[in-house]
């Protein structure tokens, strides 16, 4: 992942940090240094330092419900507003999605709770968190921190721990496209409330809204997506009648087919139809700026190309596209010769068509 660094590995999920989290432990020490001492701002660090530690514990408390059910966890990355685990696909089940959603916090009140018996403190309804005590103790604001935590993941706003809850309720009535739908709305009215009681002065709730608002509305779509496409295969949705290059072309003889036909990507072939690569127009127009066109197209394409089956879910397909820098993924059939390729740009084509359709029907 661009503009992270990993930081270590658990099971094969690495934990990585976005750089961008420099910044907030930079402007917490500021912060504390300016208000008070140097030593204020060690403590400050310190104290994030830990606290997203207890967050990095609450994704894994997601990871291992999810390898409960088979869904495995590439990497976790700490960003300034939390933590974010890259599951390759949530459960299926609601039933299950909730136990995965409820993990995390269930994490968070285990640590609460250990912390709070270790200090001997009593909370009651009228003074859950005696401010003397917070203020003299470093645990202790670790153990209310973890109770905000857990407060604040719990709220059913999708794509929340609480909203995912809210999605696997609904799904089980209404089905998981419309129960998405549904989570979204009610966590962009969230996000919304959040982003209103940000600009009173706390400016990371803002970039939560922010947050909440475009993963809902993302997540939202892909429901669609699966909707659309569901029990599709590859065939229905790859590019069938394209053109392609030899492992002998040049960037000559890619710029000659760029010209001669409406292609933005060529696949480069051997002799047995065997994908060997993909070349796209940019990267063809860059070689003949830099090296002119006889440099060979083994030299200037891509070549971790994905391929998937011809009986292959699209779904399976879509996912790797998300994930590949090759911009398509090719088609194959049992020899491991191509017969087509998938881009996102057609498979948004066929969901567009899909959906007009859907509409005419129901018109």
């Amino acid at each position: 992942m661009s503009w992270s660094i990993k930081l270590f590995s658990v099971g094969g999920t690495a934990v990585r940090m976005h750089l961008t989290f420099l910044l907030l432990l930079g402007w917490i020490a500021a912060v504390q240094w300016m208000r008070g001492t140097l030593q204020d701002a060690i403590a400050g660090v310190a104290f994030i330092i830990v606290l997203f530690a207890c967050v990095v514990l609450h994704e894994f408390g997601h990871i291992v419900a999810g390898r409960r059910y088979g869904i495995r966890t590439p990497d976790v990355t700490l960003w300034p507003i939390g933590g974010i685990a890259s599951m390759e696909r949530m459960p299926e089940k609601p039933s299950q999605e909730i136990i995965v959603a409820l993990a995390g916090p269930a994490v968070n009140a285990v640590i609460a709770f250990v912390l709070i018996v270790a200090l001997g403190l009593r909370f009651d309804l009228e003074q859950m968190t005696p401010i003397e005590v917070i203020q003299s103790s470093f645990v202790a604001q670790i153990a209310v921190a973890n109770i905000v935590l857990l407060v604040f993941n719990l709220i059913p706003a999708f794509p929340m721990d609480g909203g995912r809850v809210l999605r696997a309720v609904l799904a089980m009535k209404l089905g998981n496209a419309r129960a998405t739908q549904v989570a979204a709305i009610v966590g962009q009215m969230f996000a919304v409330v959040f982003a209103v009681l940000g600009l009173m002065g706390n400016p990371v709730l803002v970039v939560i809204a922010i947050f909440i608002f475009l993963a809902a509305r993302g997540e939202a779509g892909y429901a669609q997506f699966r909707e659309l496409t569901r029990c599709r295969r590859v065939v229905d949705a790859m590019i069938k009648s394209f053109q392609s290059l030899g492992v002998m072309a040049t960037a000559d003889d890619a710029a000659q087919l760029l010209l001669q036909s409406t292609q933005q990507e060529f696949t480069v072939l051997d002799d047995a139809s065997r994908l060997r690569g993909v070349v796209t127009r940019k990267v063809i127009i860059e070689a003949l700026k830099k090296n002119g066109g006889s440099i060979p197209v083994l030299e200037i394409m891509t070549v971790d190309v994905p391929t998937v089956p011809q009986d292959a879910d699209l779904e399976q397909a879509f996912s790797l596209l998300h994930k590949t820098t090759a911009q398509c993924v090719g088609v194959v059939d049992p020899s491991g010769g191509l017969v087509g390729y998938i881009t996102p740009e057609n498979v948004r084509e066929l969901v567009m068509i899909r959906s007009a359709r859907g509409r005419q029907a129901s018109a």
